[in-house]
């Protein structure tokens, strides 16, 4: 299992719309991935109700989790989708 964590930069969290940009792009990555706040429960991270459930705000850490042919590329940039103000695009 592989593993990232990254702090939250939007401005709101990741309220609808980052939540749903997150998790079309998890989605997308071809591997099952987890996210969750440090130590609560993964959740589905193509979920957006799930990325939705975390509450999480503007700079709190969250941990993204995968497991599969190439997690670590897929991870690297889901940590910088989180790690980018998508309140402001």
């Amino acid at each position: 299992m592989t593993e990232r964590t990254a702090a939250v930069a939007s401005a709101q969290g990741l309220h609808a719309r980052p939540a749903s940009l997150f998790a079309q792009a998890a989605g997308q990555a071809g591997i099952p991935v987890k996210i969750a706040k440090p130590g609560g429960n993964p959740v589905d991270a193509s979920s957006v109700l799930m990325v939705m459930t975390l509450s999480a705000k503007k700079g709190d850490q969250v941990v993204l989790s995968a497991d599969g042919p190439q997690a670590d590329q897929v991870l690297d940039s889901l940590v910088t989708l989180l790690q980018t103000d998508l309140d402001a695009q």
